[in-house]
């Protein structure tokens, strides 16, 4: 394969991808690589390449001679993400130094008013990557590498999250960003069992209920 497919397969993952993360391509949806080529001006050969990588990482079910069909998460996936982030972004701040929380709040303060404008032009694509690096910023504040580089794994599965509860956040754009504010000022004052709740809570008002409570004291937990 040559540096040109390498590159036309990397364009093809990216809209692909970012087409089944926003729901233009649903689950159950079936994609052809006819179709895909066409409509990107591309060859079918780095769709296929883009689609094998896609399946890979559990986006799709290739069939051959046939398509690939879209997969979404499971309540249960959706379920397990919510645990995931919960004891990420609540571990992270337990073990912030004060410095640190502090100064990530002031960063998160400036980013409410992005996320009010989003919201008032009616803008989810903007407010879903603002709140994808607000919540990042919990993780970024205990300062530990691991735990951040298992968090931007989780990205693309909570943007596929957040883009289905699209029209549940335009609704409560208020209490989300109430929330926000509540979360940012726990994570200034060093408040961790506060925030753990506020967070479990937050976490669930966009639809996700977390299957059980972590305890926090057992890290051996997580892998």
């Amino acid at each position: 394969m040559t540096e040109n497919d390498l590159s036309a397969s990397s364009r093809a993952y990216i809209v692909i991808r970012d087409h089944i993360l926003d729901g233009t391509h649903a689950p159950g949806e079936m994609l052809g690589e006819a179709s895909l080529a066409s409509s990107m001006g591309l060859s079918r050969t780095p769709v296929r390449a883009a689609l094998a990588r896609l399946q890979d990482e559990g986006w799709i079910v290739i069939y051959p001679k046939r398509g690939a069909v879209v997969q979404g998460l499971s309540e249960r996936a959706v379920a397990e993400l919510g645990d995931a982030r919960l004891a990420l972004e609540s571990t992270s701040v337990a073990r912030a130094p004060e410095a640190l929380r502090c100064r990530l709040a002031d960063r998160m303060e400036s980013s409410l008013a992005d996320q009010r404008a989003a919201f008032a032009d009616g803008d989810i694509r903007e407010f879903i990557e603002l709140t994808l690096r607000f919540h990042r910023g919990f993780v970024e504040a205990g300062g530990n590498g691991v735990l951040l580089e298992l968090y931007d794994r989780l990205a693309d599965r909570q943007r596929f999250v957040l883009f289905q509860a699209g029209d549940r956040l335009l609704r409560r754009c208020e209490e989300i960003i109430s929330e926000h504010e509540a979360l940012t000022g726990l994570l200034r004052s060093g408040d961790g069992e506060g925030f753990t709740a506020a967070l479990r809570d937050h976490i669930a008002e966009t639809g996700v209920r977390p299957l059980s409570s972590f305890d926090f004291d057992d890290a051996t937990t997580f892998h």
